[in-house]
Formats: structure tokens, C-alpha cells, sequence
């Protein structure tokens, strides 16, 4: 199996990123029942979200035995060291803002235009704007297999979600959808980016990350309201105990682990992984009804997801031979 400099195996890598996306898949369902059970908004369900992610992480990092960070420590130089800081706070402000884009607008994008359009455009843009930017930034090329997998992706995509035919598009709402798609792109080419240097944390990067989103996300959680009114407190706490730790703090180190060591446009269509798994759970948990669209849809970008991480395992195994070769 490949390694990478970070030392993550690529298959490690691929098995990391499609749990993330079904997690995320997951936030989806929970929030709709939070919604159900108290009069909770977006911005202030998504400021929760990322302070508990911060939370917990910070509880885990403390808790998490020190000895390989010392032993680590003894072979890093002096300006070294004194850099390293400096790196880690501009990597989780620069992350961090990523994340409160991409969540923010496309919360208002959901409300601008409607869910299908916004998760569409978002998610669909995203696979586009990653593959154009790993090429020009980082170099990296989608190769035969890559092309036609993120076609075949977008337009499982398209059909999964607007399979009902009752979507409007308004265009203020597709370039909130176009910004978030941005975040989330910028997001991914920059964890892409240091990952190639090796030795990144990706514990104190999602930390990072979800500390600056938080702060960026709680003027717009004061102006909803911070504290929800709910007649079902423990069933509200269970729901935002469940985002906050499977789908954000667990799903993001994850998505950070994986997307530092896969080529980011690998990345981007594993993580359409979401809206098949939040399709599934809307017919499962919430009563809605298993349409031709919805398992076209979802056939169409499986294959596509599966056919792209078998050829991205395959070209870690080449690139793995070929410095023995020579």
C-alpha cells in the first residue's frame, strides 16, 4: 500500500474520506430533526456545531498520550520550532475562514433558492472548481479514469436531487451556492497543498478550523438567537451531541486526514458521497418516498465514486513502484 510524506496510507486515505462523507451525510437528518424539535437556526445549529467540534477535540488532544510528540520534538530544529506556530495559526485561520464560507452560504443558499438548487450548484461546482484548481496550483491532472468519473458524478448528482422536478432557481441564491462552493474548494486545495510537506496534525488543524469558524459564525448565531426554545431539551441535546461529535469533530479530522494525501479532485466527488447518504436517511427516518430519480441518481454517482478510488489506489500503487524501478 502507498504511503504519502504525511505517512497515511492512500487506501487509508480513500476508506478515511468515504466514511467522512457518509457522516456528513448524516448532519443533514439530525438537523432537520433539531429543526423539528426546537425553533433553532441554521447559523446557530452550524456556530454549535463547530464549537462542539472544537470542544471535543480540545478534550481529546489533552488526553491523548504525549510521548510521540516529545520523542518528535527532539529532532526539530530551533527556527524550525519558532516557525512552526506562526504555520499552524495561519493554516486554522485560512481553513477555518474555508469552512465558515462553504457552511455559511450554503445555509443561505437553502433558504435563497430552495435545498436541490443549493445542494446542486454547491456540490456540483465544488468537483469543478477543485479539479481547475489542482491543476493550475498543485499540478496534479484527473487522468483517464478522472474525467469521465466527475462527469458521470455530476450528472448522478443532478438527477439524485432534482429528480423531483419541483426545484426553483433564483439567481441570487445560485451565486450564494457558487460562494460556498469556493469555501469548499479553497478548503480542500489547501489541505492538499500542506499535506504534501508531510508532518501536518491533522487533530490541531480541524481544531484550528473550527475554532475560527465558530468565531466567524456567532454574530450570525446572536442574531438568530443562541439558546433555542425546545419542549424536548434532552432529545435537542442528544441530536447536537450527535453533530457535534460523528459528523463534525470525527467526519472533518477525517476529511482533513484523507484530503492531505488523495488528489484533491479524488476528494472532491468522494465527498458527493453526502447527499446519497442524507437521500437514504430522509427515506429511512423522515417519511419520504423512494423516487426512479433517487436510485438512478444514486447507481450513477456510486459507480462513479467507486470507478475514481479504484483508480486513484492504482496510481498510488505506480507511483510507489517507480522510484524503486529507477
Amino acid at each position: 500500500m502507498s504511503h504519502t510524506s504525511s505517512g497515511l496510507p492512500v487506501g487509508r486515505g480513500l476508506l478515511y474520506l468515504t466514511f467522512a462523507g457518509a457522516a456528513w451525510g448524516t448532519a443533514g437528518a439530525a438537523a432537520s430533526l433539531v429543526y423539528r424539535a426546537s425553533d433553532m437556526g441554521p447559523g446557530a445549529l452550524s456556530f454549535w456545531r463547530c464549537a462542539a467540534g472544537a470542544v471535543l477535540l480540545s478534550a481529546a488532544r489533552l488526553l491523548r498520550p504525549r510521548a510521540r510528540g516529545r520523542t518528535g520534538s527532539r529532532t526539530r530544529t530551533r527556527p524550525a520550532a519558532a516557525v512552526a506556530p506562526v504555520r499552524r495559526l495561519l493554516r486554522a485561520g485560512a481553513t477555518g475562514a474555508g469552512l465558515a464560507v462553504f457552511q455559511t452560504a450554503y445555509f443561505a443558499a437553502v433558504a435563497a433558492t430552495g435545498l436541490a438548487v443549493a445542494t446542486v450548484v454547491t456540490l456540483g461546482a465544488g468537483p469543478v472548481l477543485i479539479a481547475l484548481g489542482a491543476r493550475i496550483a498543485l499540478g496534479e491532472r484527473l487522468g483517464r479514469a478522472g474525467l469521465p468519473a466527475v462527469a458521470g458524478a455530476l450528472a448522478g448528482l443532478g438527477v439524485l436531487v432534482l429528480g423531483g422536478g419541483d426545484a426553483t432557481v433564483r439567481p441570487w441564491g445560485v451565486l450564494l451556492a457558487l460562494l460556498s462552493a469556493a469555501g469548499y474548494s479553497a478548503m480542500t486545495l489547501l489541505t492538499r497543498r500542506w499535506g504534501r510537506d508531510g508532518g501536518a496534525d491533522h487533530s490541531a488543524t480541524t481544531l484550528g478550523a473550527f475554532t475560527v469558524a465558530a468565531l466567524c459564525l456567532l454574530p450570525f448565531a446572536l442574531s438568530e438567537g443562541l439558546v433555542p426554545h425546545t419542549a424536548e431539551p434532552v432529545r435537542l441535546l442528544c441530536l447536537l451531541a450527535y453533530i457535534g461529535t460523528v459528523p463534525t469533530a470525527l467526519a472533518y479530522t477525517l476529511y482533513f486526514a484523507g484530503a492531505a494525501v488523495v488528489r484533491s479532485a479524488t476528494v472532491s466527488v468522494i465527498m458527493l458521497l453526502e447527499p446519497v447518504c442524507a437521500a437514504v436517511l430522509a427515506v429511512l427516518l423522515l417519511g419520504e418516498h423512494l423516487t426512479a430519480p433517487t436510485l438512478a441518481g444514486t447507481a450513477v454517482l456510486l459507480g462513479s465514486v467507486g470507478g475514481l478510488a479504484v483508480a486513484e489506489a492504482r496510481s498510488a500503487r505506480t507511483a510507489r513502484r517507480e522510484p524503486v524501478l529507477a
